[in-house]
């Protein structure tokens, strides 16, 4: 595509944004009882603001211009965090995480691979040379320690002596056998051939049947190969199969990739010479316009003090720097606007005076008490839409994109390269604001000095005292808090706390494993399931798009972070092998993430004592700030939050992190992009009380249904380098593989897949049966394994409201329910 076709899908986008921003206006003034129509409503704003996401996110990755894509980067950090904003709105309305969008899709005409979130590509491009020297400090320091080496030793299964003997007689025999059996094979032949030669030749009778056979078998293959082409081409057609050539990469494709990086090349290329020309634009402005400007400032705030003087028959107290300075009486005024200012000032001084004698009768407080009392009460059985953070900014970005970039000739910009002329617009208001600041403390003085001559008035020393006594206590404060927040390591450097906490192995490297790596299918019976009261178990892309949400975007972006509804932590719980911890090094990997590894059984024996425990929990925080993002896993995190601790395992003393972890929380702030991540296949064993006291978010991650199974079959078995045909049935594999995790799969496919079965391929192409054999060793995840995680969940506090709703009726919001819930329970104490 060419910069042309983006720049027309960036107009589109911004339409379709601005005629949902209009109507998100108007829906958030009028309040709703009904609870379905609200779902409904936030559902719809929800698809069509995922639909924007995805458009800006591809228009910023590939536009060059670079004052377009300041701006577009504005608004796609308000679409994320609208997005955010949106789906803790429905959360909180449903109580439940997960979503069905069916018929809001069908309304739409949408398919329901574009209800998925994209991870924006700026994640990991904006710091690409930082992650890359932070993996090459890792590596090296690895290498240094020897760590590398040991986590290789360690992968190397290590077996007994009597093992390797009977595996090399296994192997020796296997060879002598099939010496053997070529051996026996050329004895054969040998006899064979002596035996044809002894019989006498027959001579064939009749030389055109004998071309009539050949004939006859010739055309019978033909046909067959022929039928079984047609055959082919119209499963193809159908649909029913997919196209020969489905897999291979186009020419297309390379072309469109080899242009991308391209346009990559010069999307850097026009960013530096937008740098280089911010500061040169801004130096020739100063050399040309500095001085008239610096000499029209001087005039217009002379002009002021003099007018002032005539209209109060005083000299007016010149704004301070803190406060603005001049700027704060010029913000956009005309001087006359600027006079009339002062008079209603004044007027508006005089009348606080007057109202400050009069208040001595405080006879009208028990009639103010009672107004709001009955409005509350109204108010309460209505839902009401929750102020948002990010509709100002998209709001503010629109107006500038219709200003500037709606109706913009670019025609002689073919090259999409900065415009200098709103670099100076841009420049003269800075250059403007920082002669201010001169101008003011040359103007303050020369106020002083008018005052001195005209009405002999002289400054009150008090101000200067009371200045002088407000930055001591200031001062005091601040000394104070720097008390309590003892920095124990204020003598060391980040790459030395860095070094350490590699050597102690709690610093650890990442996979590198995309979040689209998480095979998974769209739940396409879930809305079904709900409307006859029956709770679907989520799908894996479900669960997939919950950890785009709540992980890689907040993490990922520094304003979306600091301005959405703030998650600090997040617990996976499911069976093992439904990758749980794929999908929290899918999370560092997209966003450049450091992963911290504070697992009960690896800091088992490291930091002894309380204190040793205090330092650990302070360095991991201040690297994690520090390098942030940064992202605390802890697996079998049920360990850290036992109901009673195995005699086996109290040596290591699973429980040291229990106390700390909600201190830990407390101390992060919105701008620290720090996720503790735990995972956990035993959820019961841990205390539910303190559980969810410390993860704010639980997500089930159940294992694969009927579709997730089959595409999984499908993608892992071709990433394994086998060749899919009509022998292979994959459906069949998908319904018998019915309980079976996304691990035990890929371990099957492994074990099956060799290096001398893909070469066999060919010749013999891959049927179900050969998986059957290994998968029938492997203990698959029962039904009752999956119903103690829901009995579990149903404990959860998040679970105990959806029973509840669900016991209560679908009337009424949940927003509503828990606060009548609270005016209850107000009313027994009473």
């Amino acid at each position: 595509m060419s910069s042309a076709m983006y720049n027309e899908m960036w107009h589109q986008t911004q339409e379709a944004l601005n005629s949902l921003l209009d109507k998100e206006s108007q829906k958030m003034v009028e309040p709703h009882r009904n609870q379905v129509f609200i779902f409904h409503m936030l559902a719809t704003f929800y698809v069509k603001y995922v639909q924007i996401f995805r458009n800006l996110e591809n228009v910023y990755d590939q536009i060059v211009h670079p004052q377009k894509r300041i701006l577009i980067r504005k608004i796609l950090d308000g679409v994320m965090g609208r997005i955010l904003e949106l789906k803790n709105e429905m959360v909180e309305l449903e109580l439940t995480e997960f979503h069905y969008f069916d018929d809001i899709l069908q309304d739409l005409k949408l398919a329901p691979q574009q209800l998925d979130i994209p991870i924006p590509k700026y994640f990991l491009k904006e710091k690409l040379e930082v992650i890359k020297g932070r993996e090459k400090i890792l590596a090296q320091i690895l290498a240094d320690t020897g760590l590398d080496i040991q986590e290789m030793r360690l992968s190397i299964k290590t077996i007994s002596l009597e093992q390797a003997v009977k595996l090399i007689q296994i192997a020796e025999r296997a060879r002598q056998g099939r010496l053997r059996a070529l051996f026996m094979k050329q004895i054969f032949l040998q006899e064979f051939r002596a035996r044809q030669a002894k019989v006498p030749g027959e001579k064939m009778a009749d030389v055109g049947a004998a071309a009539l056979r050949i004939q006859k078998v010739w055309r019978g293959f033909h046909q067959s190969k022929k039928t079984e082409r047609e055959r082919q081409e119209e499963m193809v057609f159908l649909g029913m199969d997919p196209p020969p050539l489905l897999n291979e990469v186009s020419a297309t494709i390379v072309q469109a990739e080899r242009v991308t990086g391209l346009r990559d090349e010069l999307q850097i290329k026009h960013e530096e010479d937008y740098k280089t020309a911010l500061d040169t634009i801004k130096s020739q402005l100063q050399l040309i316009e500095g001085a008239d400007i610096k000499e029209n400032l001087r005039d217009q705030i002379r002009h002021w003090i003099i007018e002032c003087r005539n209209l109060t028959g005083a000299f007016p107290e010149y704004p301070k720097a803190e406060e603005g300075g001049s700027a704060i009486i010029f913000s956009n005024k005309t001087p006359q606007q600027v006079i009339q200012d002062i008079i209603a000032t004044q007027e508006e001084e005089e009348k606080r005076r007057k109202e400050k004698k009069k208040e001595k009768k405080p006879v009208k407080k028990v009639k103010e008490k009672k107004v709001p009392k009955e409005k509350s009460k109204e108010e309460d059985e209505q839902w009401k839409m929750s102020p948002s953070a990010f509709l100002q900014t998209m709001e503010e970005g629109n107006n500038i994109y219709k200003e500037i970039w709606k109706n913009k000739d670019e025609s002689l910009n073919f090259l999409q390269n900065y415009d200098p002329e709103m670099i100076k617009e841009e420049k003269r208001k800075e250059l403007e604001s920082e002669i201010r600041v001169q101008v003011d403390e040359l103007m303050r003085q020369e106020l002083k000095n008018i005052k001195l001559a005209v009405n002999r008035e002289k400054e009150l020393p008090v101000k200067e005292g009371k200045k002088k006594g407000e930055e001591g206590s200031y001062g005091g404060k601040k000394e104070e808090q720097m008390g309590k927040d003892k920095d124990l390591t204020a003598d060391r450097t980040i790459e030395s706390l860095y070094k350490e906490l590699v050597e102690e192995g709690l610093l650890v490297q990442t996979l590198k494993v995309n979040l689209s790596d998480y095979i998974g299918e769209y739940s396409y019976l879930g809305a079904t399931l709900r409307r006859v009261s029956i709770e679907p178990m989520p799908s894996l892309l479900d669960v997939r798009q919950l950890i785009a949400l709540y992980g890689v975007l907040p993490l990922g972006s520094a304003d979306v972070h600091q301005n959405a509804p703030l998650v600090k932590s997040l617990l996976l719980a499911g069976p093992s092998g439904v990758g749980k911890k794929m999908l929290v090094h899918a999370i560092c990997s997209e966003t450049g993430a450091n992963l911290f590894n504070l697992s009960a059984e690896n800091i088992a024996g490291k930091y002894p004592g309380k204190s040793g425990l205090q330092m650990m929990i302070h360095v991991v925080l201040k690297v994690a700030r520090q390098l942030q993002p940064s992202v605390v896993w802890i697996g079998d995190t049920e360990k850290t939050f036992y109901k009673k601790v195995p005699n086996a395992e109290r040596t290591n003393e699973p429980k040291r992190l229990k106390k700390h972890l909600p201190k830990i929380l407390k101390l992060l702030k919105p701008n620290d992009r720090v996720l503790i991540v735990g995972t956990t296949r035993r959820p019961f064993d841990a205390e539910i009380q303190s559980f969810c006291r410390v993860y704010q978010k639980i997500i089930l991650v159940p294992r694969p249904d009927y579709a997730s199974r089959y595409v999984l079959w499908q993608q892992i078995i071709q990433r394994h380098g086998g060749v899919i045909t009509s022998a292979l049935n994959i459906s069949c594999l998908a319904k018998v593989t019915d309980g079976f995790t996304q691990g035990h799969i890929v371990r099957v496919v492994r074990s099956v897949l060799t290096d001398r079965r893909l070469r066999q391929q060919q010749q013999k192409p891959l049927i179900a049966m050969e998986f059957m054999g290994a998968l029938s060793t492997m203990d698959p995840i029962y039904q009752e394994e999956e119903d103690s995680f829901k009995n579990w969940y149903a404990k959860t506090p998040m679970g105990k409201k959806r029973a509840l709703a669900l016991m209560g009726g679908n009337t009424g919001t949940a927003k509503d329910k828990g606060q009548k819930k609270g005016k209850k329970e107000k009313k027994k104490k009473k």
